[in-house]
Formats: C-alpha cells, sequence, structure tokens
C-alpha cells in the first residue's frame, strides 16, 4: 500500500472505513492527464527559478511524460489502494526516477493542486460539451432548413394559437443553445484562473513565477488571493448552473417530441433506432430518449443543489467537505454529454409529418386573429373585430367547419365589411408570410434567422 501524503503527524495507516470515505481515487482518478500535465508545468517553473536543478526538472517532467504515456497506452493501470489520483502519480514517479521525484510536491499543497486540476479538467469538458452544443445547434439549422413553409400552430397553454412553421419552431431551439454556448465559454474565462501558488492557504516561501505556469498551461490569469485560490468553487456552481439550463431546454424540447410522437397529434416519428418498444403491447413505439433526457435533467439539478449545499457554509479556507464536489461535477458533465450527443442524430433522422401539423393548424382556428386584423383594416375598431370573429369562431365550431371552407354569405351575417380578399387574408401560410418582422416566423426572416445563426456557430 502506497504510504499517505500526509504521514508524519500520524503514521499514515487509517482504519479501513475511513479509507473508504476518504479517499477519492474511485472517481478522480479521471482527472489523471490533467494533474500531470499540470504537475509537468510545476516542475518546469521549478527548475526555472531554480528551486530544483535543471537536471532535476528534465528527469521530473519526463518521468511524467512517460507515466501520462503509459496509462493512455494500458501499459500503466491505476491503482485503486492509493488515496487519490495525485498520490498515485507522485508515488509512481518516485517509483520510476527516485529521489528527484519527491521533490516535485515542493512548493505546492495537494489543495492548490487539486483546485488546478478541477479548473483543467472543467475546461477541457466546457470544450467538449461546447462542441456537441454546436453540433446540435446545427442540427436543428439544418432541419429548419427544409421546413421554412411547413406551417404548423404555435400553441401557448397547449392550446392551439397562431400560426407558425415547423422551421420557425426548430429555431427557437437553436437559440436557447446559442445562450447555452455563450454561457459555456464565459464559465470557461472564469475557470481558467490559476489557483497553484496559493498552497495550502497562505501560499509558499517558495520563489515561485506563478504568471509563467500559467502561461506554459494556458491559463487567462493567476487567483490574486491564496485563501480564495483554494477555498471557492464558484466556477464549478457556475457550470453547474449552466447545464441545469441548458438541461432544461433539452427537456423543454423531448418534452414537445414526447407529445408529438403521440397518436393525438403525430407530427414525428422517430427513426427505429431512436425508439423503442414494449414488452407486452406489440403496437407500441415509444419515444424513451427523449423521456430520459427529460428524465436525467433532474440528475444535473441535483447535482447543482449538491455542491450549492456543500459549499454554503464553509469557514476559509479549505475543507473536506469540497471532496464532494467532484462526483456531482462529472455526473453532471456525462449527463449533459449524452444527452447533448444523443439528440442531434435523434433530430436528423426523425421524420415530420407536414399534413398532420397543416390539418392540426387549419382545425384550431389559428388565422383568427388574421381575421380579427382583416376588418381593423376594413376600419372597425379591433376590439370589435375581436367580438365579431370570436361569434365567427363559435358559428364554425357548431357547424364543423373552419374559417377557411366558411362561404362568403355566411361571413356577411357577422359583419358586411367582408369580402373575398378575406380568403387570402386568412390563408395559413399567407398568415406566416405576413409575419415579416425580424424575429418572426415569415420564411424570409427565419432565413435570416438561420445564417445569423450559422455565423455565430461558425465564430
Amino acid at each position: 500500500m502506497h504510504m499517505k501524503l500526509w504521514a508524519g503527524r500520524t503514521g499514515g495507516d487509517v482504519d479501513e472505513r475511513l479509507s473508504a470515505i476518504n479517499n477519492s481515487i474511485g472517481f478522480d482518478r479521471r482527472m489523471y492527464r490533467q494533474d500531470i500535465i499540470g504537475s509537468i508545468a510545476h516542475a518546469t517553473m521549478l527548475g526555472k527559478v531554480g528551486v530544483v536543478t535543471p537536471e532535476e526538472s528534465t528527469q521530473i517532467v519526463d518521468g511524467l511524460k512517460g507515466i501520462l504515456a503509459d496509462i493512455e497506452s494500458g501499459a500503466l493501470e491505476i491503482d485503486m489502494t492509493c488515496e487519490d489520483i495525485h498520490t498515485f502519480v507522485e508515488a509512481t514517479l518516485t517509483g520510476r526516477i527516485g529521489a528527484a521525484g519527491k521533490k516535485l510536491h515542493t512548493g505546492r499543497s495537494r489543495n492548490d493542486q487539486v483546485a488546478l486540476d478541477i479548473r483543467m479538467y472543467l475546461a477541457d469538458a466546457i470544450d467538449h460539451l461546447t462542441g456537441l452544443a454546436k453540433e446540435l445547434a446545427r442540427a436543428f439549422c439544418d432541419v429548419a432548413e427544409q421546413h421554412l413553409e411547413t406551417v404548423m400552430p404555435g400553441y401557448t397553454h397547449l392550446q392551439r394559437a397562431q400560426p407558425i412553421t415547423l422551421g420557425h419552431w426548430l429555431m427557437a431551439y437553436a437559440q436557447m443553445l446559442l445562450r447555452d454556448i455563450d454561457r459555456l465559454r464565459d464559465c470557461r474565462r472564469r475557470t481558467l484562473v490559476l489557483p497553484l501558488g496559493s498552497g495550502a492557504l497562505a501560499g509558499t516561501t517558495y520563489p515561485l513565477d506563478r504568471p509563467y505556469v500559467a502561461e506554459l498551461l494556458g491559463f487567462d490569469g493567476i487567483s490574486l488571493n491564496s485563501l480564495d485560490g483554494v477555498s471557492d468553487r464558484d466556477f464549478a456552481l457556475e457550470l453547474l448552473a449552466d447545464l441545469s439550463i441548458l438541461m432544461t431546454h433539452l427537456s423543454r424540447f423531448s418534452e414537445e417530441i414526447c407529445l408529438w410522437c403521440s397518436w393525438e397529434f403525430k407530427f414525428v416519428t422517430l427513426a427505429d433506432d431512436f425508439s423503442t418498444g414494449s414488452s407486452i403491447m406489440p403496437q407500441k413505439k415509444n419515444p424513451d430518449i427523449t423521456e430520459l433526457v427529460r428524465g436525467k435533467t433532474g440528475r444535473v439539478y441535483g447535482d447543482l443543489m449538491t455542491l450549492l449545499t456543500a459549499m454554503k457554509a464553509l469557514p476559509l479556507a479549505y475543507n473536506k467537505d469540497m471532496q464532494e464536489d467532484k462526483e456531482a461535477l462529472f455526473d453532471a458533465i456525462d449527463t449533459a454529454e449524452l444527452s447533448l450527443s444523443v439528440l442531434a442524430p435523434m433530430l436528423r433522422t426523425a421524420t415530420f409529418h407536414p399534413e398532420a401539423m397543416r390539418r392540426a393548424a387549419a382545425g384550431g382556428f389559428i388565422n383568427a386573429t388574421d381575421c380579427a386584423d382583416y376588418l381593423a383594416r376594413k376600419g372597425i375598431p379591433f376590439r370589435d373585430a375581436y367580438g365579431i370573429v370570436g361569434r365567427l369562431v363559435r358559428h364554425c365550431i357548431e357547424r364543423n367547419t373552419t374559417l377557411e371552407a366558411l362561404p362568403l354569405e355566411q361571413y356577411r351575417q357577422f359583419s358586411t365589411a367582408f369580402d373575398e380578399d378575406v380568403y387570402p387574408a386568412i390563408d395559413l401560410l399567407a398568415c406566416v408570410n405576413q409575419r415579416d418582422l425580424p424575429g418572426g416566423p415569415a420564411p424570409a426572416r427565419v432565413r435570416d434567422t438561420l445564417a445569423a445563426t450559422r455565423q455565430a456557430l461558425a465564430e
């Protein structure tokens, strides 16, 4: 068994139950790459400032590079009996290069070391998640471009409200993803602040060159208070909050797909590769994928609450409670990654049903507002026009017909202002085309939104 890094004040041997609750290698082993790269930068800096000799610095760096290569090739297996990944790397290094390996930890603490590892890991995760979010946003754009004139009902209160297009609906989610991407990028900027050099809480007496380490690791700057550098996780909370918002958007989309797959809507059919069946009902084709994304959203919310609760009453500086950050972070990252990665191909392979959407639009009187606007343009006050059209709709419902199919003579029973030009005014696609403001559902405006969105994704 490897010696504990903190052995000395105590013997290092502990009750196995303490090890079970204290050891973190079961989950922090996934940060091996960040731990080793951070240590390479630290050792390089130690050689530069003369804390270790150039020869020792080179020996340490080469040893660490060898460990990284062996882990990634499978030649070296991480020892799960170690307390954490930091212990494993340092012990392996010392075993390979001897006494020089024991100098790696000079001028740093596990407190600032783990803070560095987490920041590096999260920055890498943000880059990956941003790429996945971009891919899903591109999928929304690509499918939207195919449906710029696919008329469907827009809803409020889950009631058919006004005519839009499927392309317009899809681009709403693309806009949400653009904001998610922007939040992730902003979070990354605050994550890349170097804590190394904060020590356990009060820095170190060694002449460390912190800006040099930040430059080596691609950080934007260094922390300006050693207490803060090791004891806060607001950057991690920010990421969890950002992922919670992202998952909210994915869950809302998933909920609509679940509804639309039902026979009551039948606006979309998912490909067989992204559907499941029933163990007892042979007719069933279930949208499990979107139900699971909707359900997994709650996990990410829980991860945010886990870390908020862990941090809410901690005195400065580091406390062992903060070890609970990693499992919540890793779970949220994994969940968001899986959700993003599965929705893009699901969307690209889905079959939308324009005819069902058109029927729903025609049967929902969603052109009633346009009919009232028609009367208003004829000089009738809008509030009076609203009442006239409301009575018209009731008349149509009683006769199981629609505004488009109602004969002109029946229109005239409600107002003599109606004329033949009412029919092109209430045509569903015409109603969409008339909503020709920036951000509106008119096909030309959706094309503008598509172009702007694709440009933003390219940047």
